[in-house]
């Protein structure tokens, strides 16, 4: 079946494949046989259960997720996680590091010392104007802290990590919102991983965390039943009702990224797509790139014009022209295309034929 779908670069909640699109469409009406529409199961019926148990299993493949190891499928995004993560980790008479790579890393770091304890910047790319990421050995992490957190991937500043950040002994956290199962990653080196699922992974409502539970309940605080990690895990996942319509997702999508490869066939996937359009930034000096070229993601590619007054009318006449999303965080400005997984490479080409006749127009 054909759709009138629009090229889509919006950074969330962002495109999915069309295959997942319609598998969640026909579960709706009757999910696994059961009679009972997807929207309408209980989440602790059998045949939800099996696509809960299923969604866990694919990431722990495709990741490549230790034992001792926890996968987890909660609520209220990454914004809850950078609440939880230092109430159970860190605790009130704790200490943890953070690097401030851009918007989404100043909330986490905001919120962590609501928590209470001792919260330190160890490195801050604020006064480039988040443009860069820290050099090996540009920031020293204290031997005690709990952890070290680090954002992955900032879709506003469009900077994201090429390797796992050293952190010595110290227990390593990151949120990977924005860039999890679109390239390799170590889980084995870090303690923790959260990521809200509605950019690579799925819908919007449902979040993934996947902890090393031998660092869990060691803060000696008390902590408030929904956030403590060890309820969710004690209760298999299902201590109140989860998202089961964005779990079903999360499981197709592991389903879908396993048939292009896993993640090295998604990586390649990502980097051809970015390259397109980098290489557009780069041609002309109509372009201007935020980001540095070493840190430039791949997933949320920012850009300026050389005259900001045309932005506008880029993005005006890019939304007519079927290319939805382009404007820049209202934060900063500027044009952002979000090329996430299921953004496809012909929906990068359309975006390039429409840049390169902008600027023949207007240039």
């Amino acid at each position: 079946m054909k759709y009138d779908r629009k090229h889509n670069f919006y950074a969330g909640p962002a495109v999915l494949p069309v295959s997942v699109v319609e598998a969640l469409q026909a579960k709706l009406p009757n999910l696994g046989g059961s009679g009972i529409g997807l929207m309408e199961i209980s989440h602790r019926a059998k045949a939800f259960d099996a696509v809960f148990r299923s969604a866990q299993a694919g990431l722990k493949r495709i990741l490549g997720i230790p034992e001792g190891y926890e996968i987890l499928f909660l609520q209220g995004g990454a914004t809850l996680q950078f609440l939880m993560v230092p109430l159970n980790l860190m605790g009130k008479r704790g200490r943890a590091d953070f690097i401030d790579s851009g918007a989404w890393a100043k909330k986490a770091i905001k919120e962590a010392k609501i928590a209470g304890g001792d919260v330190r910047v160890v490195w801050s790319g604020a006064d480039r104007n988040y443009s860069d990421l820290p050099a090996e050995g540009g920031y020293e992490v204290r031997p005690d802290a709990a952890y070290l957190h680090y954002t992955s991937n900032e879709t506003i500043g469009g900077v994201q990590w090429k390797r796992t950040p050293e952190s010595g002994a110290v227990p390593l956290v990151v949120d990977a919102s924005s860039d999890i199962c679109s390239c390799p990653m170590d889980v084995a080196r870090h303690a923790l991983i959260y990521a809200g699922a509605q950019k690579n992974l799925g819908p919007s409502g449902v979040t993934v965390v996947i902890v090393r539970t031998d660092l869990l309940g060691k803060t000696g605080d008390v902590i408030p039943t929904y956030l403590d990690y060890q309820t969710h895990i004690k209760d298999e996942g299902l201590h109140n009702t989860p998202s089961t319509l964005g779990i079903f997702v999360i499981d197709e999508m592991c389903k879908w990224l396993e048939s292009l490869g896993g993640l090295a066939g998604m990586y390649a996937l990502n980097q051809q797509k970015a390259a397109v359009l980098y290489d557009e930034i780069d041609r002309s000096a109509f372009w201007q790139p935020h980001a540095a070229r070493a840190y430039r993601s791949l997933m949320n590619i920012t850009w300026r014009i050389a005259d900001n007054n045309l932005e506008e009318k880029f993005a005006t006449e890019a939304t007519k022209a079927g290319l939805i999303g382009l404007k820049g965080h209202r934060s900063v400005g500027g044009l952002r295309a979000s090329l996430y997984n299921a953004c496809p490479l012909e929906s990068v080409e359309a975006l390039v034929a429409f840049m390169r006749e902008f600027e023949r127009v207007n240039g």
